[in-house]
């Protein structure tokens, strides 16, 4: 299973992507985690992106996609993987498809978490506040400014793999605002019916309610299927059969037998007969 997860920051990707992860065994790719390993392996183009990183700027598209295209030739990520943080523009986008397809390597879907901006920056003034209420230190990062200016960055930039994605039919909408366990439920659901993973077995083989063999059994329990029936039928058939010989062959024998005594009777009486009217 490959896949992409979309979403604005705060959507809840990183958690959804670690459950994938332990649930189908697949590889989360982290770009930022891709980048600083190829350059701590010293690799070809981790040493180009390492000097890239060392100045301050932006490895630039062509860099990242040699490094993903290594990653995806190791072993682990050939029974799936997830990438996390790319891509994050069309032009990304688009060179990501063409290694993929170079590769031979299909895209199952890419799933946005859809979720209402307004809500995400209510939870992160209520996590500040708290925080702050039990006087821990704030990330300068986790603030509702820095996250208004993530939000309009990714309206602007990754907002438009929305459109990209859709028309390529990949794209798979869930709903981010439900809770964490919805949220799964759901992705599993929408994976499950477009065929990315197996779908789970509802009750073991031959005892499947309503199923023919169930109902064969059920039949012949009650001795109303036509096995049970032949079955009734047939000894009964045999059995008979040599009685009916051997009463046909007692019942001709002693016929026979009266008949030829009888005709000895009468053959004697008439030799009586005949011998008195001789004397007389």
């Amino acid at each position: 299973m490959r896949l992409i997860l979309l979403g604005p920051p705060g959507a809840g990707k990183g958690t959804q992507a670690q459950r994938l992860v332990q649930r189908y065994g697949l590889v989360q790719l982290s770009t930022g985690e891709m980048l600083r390993a190829a350059a701590a392996a010293g690799t070809p183009v981790g040493l180009q992106a390492r000097d890239i990183m060392a100045s301050g700027s932006l490895v630039p598209d062509d860099i990242v996609i040699g490094i993903i295209s290594d990653r995806l030739d190791q072993p682990d990520a050939r029974k799936g993987f997830i990438l996390d943080g790319f891509p994050r523009t069309v032009p990304q986008a688009q060179a990501l498809d063409a290694l993929l397809k170079k590769k031979h390597i299909k895209l199952d879907a890419v799933v946005e978490l859809r979720v209402n901006e307004s809500a995400l920056l209510a939870r992160v003034e209520s996590r500040v506040a708290e925080m702050l209420a039990r006087g821990e230190e704030v990330r300068i990062d986790d603030t509702p400014e820095v996250l208004s200016k993530r939000l309009a960055s990714y309206r602007a930039l990754t907002e438009p793999l929305i459109h990209y994605y859709s028309e390529r039919r990949k794209l798979l909408t869930v709903d981010g605002m439900m809770t964490i366990e919805h949220v799964t439920r759901e992705i599993n659901r929408i994976l499950t019916a477009i065929g990315a993973v197996p779908a789970r077995p509802q009750a073991k083989t031959g005892q499947k309610a309503g199923s023919a063999s169930s109902r064969k059994a059920i039949r012949n329990a009650a001795g109303t299927g036509p096995r049970r029936a032949k079955t009734a039928v047939k000894p009964a058939a045999k059995a008979r059969k040599p009685v009916s010989r051997t009463a046909k062959k007692s019942a001709r024998k002693s016929v026979s037998g009266s008949r030829a005594k009888g005709a000895g009777v009468a053959k004697k009486t008439a030799k009586k007969v005949t011998k008195k009217r001789a004397k007389t």
